[in-house]
């Protein structure tokens, strides 16, 4: 018997799309133009994105990663992470006389944007997200002190007790789960039926395709892995989509050498997908992993289409 007839048959489900999105795709071609442009060293003000992988390769091309601006020296060039930053952090670099870039995601500046527009219309504001991710700490920042209030959970939307009913709007990080946050809309609306929300959803078209790509595969995998980053919100949200999919088994993956071979078993059907932080790179070494151990047949299943593409900042554009 041949080695490859000796291995088990296994079809691979390969969600589409999965892997980056646009936003992520800008924000590192910012900082590899930067350095092409500038040379090396190039700070980088917290992770560019969330994958360790991509920190490192943008590490071993010169970048610099910091977690706040005080370990930039002075003069220097620095670069905001996808995710957004409060207004005080280019405040502080404009003070210390710092040439920064914002690789913010336009999608998040939109959400910005829209804070600010509902907060000048003297609105109470609601930010959907989850505490401490840093494009939560960015929109609350966009705001003074207090005007904005973090809800995480359906039962914060029931609790809650606003200045004024007829005074509120809400506004949400962009990588949520779309279920959950449409439970949580749905509470405030019943409850206050005067909120205003963002003219245009706020979670991005990226996190919604992928969670699509997602609920289509789950129902047909014996499994389910996530190529994705713990701190990543919108991969952790692909594992919980899953789960609520029906898969029996799924989980989050940074490399192949996280597969738990034990916990997977004998399946005969495996979905996988990636973060939209997660390079294609990473997808090839779990499916190269695969082949190793099983009769691998690769079926990719196309939910959506994607043709996004977001402009360089002018100090970059070609």
């Amino acid at each position: 018997m041949s080695e490859r007839q000796a291995k088990p048959p296994l079809t691979l489900l390969l969600a589409s799309p999965r892997g980056f999105c646009a936003g992520v795709d800008r924000a590192i071609q910012i900082v590899e133009l930067t350095l092409e442009k500038f040379g090396p060293p190039v700070y980088v003000r917290h992770e560019i994105v969330h994958n360790r992988y991509v920190v490192e390769e943008l590490e071993r091309k010169g970048a610099v990663f910091v977690e706040e601006l005080d370990e930039v020296p002075a003069g220097a060039r620095v670069i905001f992470s996808a995710h957004g930053v409060p207004k005080s952090v280019p405040a502080d670099a404009q003070s210390r006389d710092l040439f920064y870039l914002d690789a913010t995601c336009p999608l998040v500046s939109k959400v910005h944007v829209e804070a600010e527009r509902l907060h000048a219309r003297g609105l109470e504001i609601l930010l959907i997200g989850h505490a401490g991710h840093p494009e939560v700490i960015g929109t609350m920042g966009q705001l003074p002190e207090g005007a904005v209030k973090l809800i995480e959970t359906d039962a914060d939307a029931e609790r809650l007790e606003p200045q004024d009913p007829e005074k509120l709007a809400f506004v949400t990080q962009t990588t949520l789960s779309v279920d959950d946050t449409s439970e949580i809309v749905a509470t405030l609306r019943r409850r206050f039926p005067a909120i205003a929300g963002p003219h245009k959803e706020d979670i991005c078209y990226a996190t919604t395709n992928r969670q699509e790509a997602v609920k289509s595969i789950a129902p047909r995998a014996d499994a389910m892995l996530v190529i994705g980053a713990p701190n990543s919100s919108n991969s952790m949200r692909l594992v919980e989509v899953a789960e609520r999919a029906g898969c029996a088994y799924a989980a989050l993956v940074q490399r192949a050498s996280d597969i738990d071979w034990t916990a997977l078993g004998d399946p005969a059907s495996v979905g996988l997908t990636a973060g939209a932080s997660a390079p294609d790179v990473l997808v090839d070494e779990v499916i190269d992993a695969f082949r190793e151990r099983f009769d691998v047949t690769v079926e990719e299943v196309p939910v959506r289409r994607e043709s996004v593409q977001f402009k360089l900042p002018r100090a970059l554009a070609v």
